[in-house]
């Protein structure tokens, strides 16, 4: 099944300032969500944030800060309990997904979105957790669970089609 940028939604779970030093590669997975979400723009998939307790780990980082539609504020490592079902926009069944920790807030929140019925994809490359064994192990997890793991690159060209879409050089460009 190929992700259609016309029925997806990007999910950004938890880049939280006080959060991404303590992730392993943390920088490289904020550049790659920034990069996934500057691609969602450009071809007008909606970008969804959580916050995990801002008030104590701080706002998402600014670049992601500023890509995304909306910023969910939670306090369950899901963040389907704290309203985030009730964000999507209608019509868009597929979820593109990544973000930290994958192994608790990335995963249960994958997890309750295939329970509730979406197609889920998790972006591997635009994951992280503080150690890398939690994150290979949650990937696994999904993948068996339902989720299809894909790449940046992946969902990039999945959405754009085809080489004569109007945004194909601006997002190879991105990607390079």
């Amino acid at each position: 099944m190929l992700m259609k940028a016309d029925q997806s939604v990007l999910i950004l779970i938890d880049l939280q300032e006080k959060l991404m030093p303590a992730i392993s590669f943390g920088e490289e997975v904020a550049d790659r969500c920034t990069t996934l979400a500057t691609i969602a723009g450009l071809l007008g998939v909606p970008v969804l944030g959580t916050e995990q307790l801002p008030d104590k780990l701080g706002p998402n980082i600014e670049s992601v800060r500023e890509l995304c539609d909306s910023i969910l504020d939670k306090t369950h490592f899901d963040a389907c309990p704290d309203g985030l079902i009730d964000q999507l926009p209608e019509g868009r069944q597929h979820i593109v997904i990544g973000g930290c920790e994958t192994h608790v807030c990335m995963m249960q929140t994958a997890l309750s979105l295939l329970d509730a019925g979406y197609k889920v994809w998790v972006v591997a490359d635009a994951t992280g957790s503080r150690n890398d064994f939690d994150r290979d192990v949650a990937l696994d997890r999904l993948n068996e669970s339902g989720a299809r793991i894909v790449t940046l690159e992946m969902v990039a060209f999945e959405w754009m089609r085809n080489c004569r879409h109007p945004r194909f050089r601006d997002i190879q460009a991105l990607i390079k």
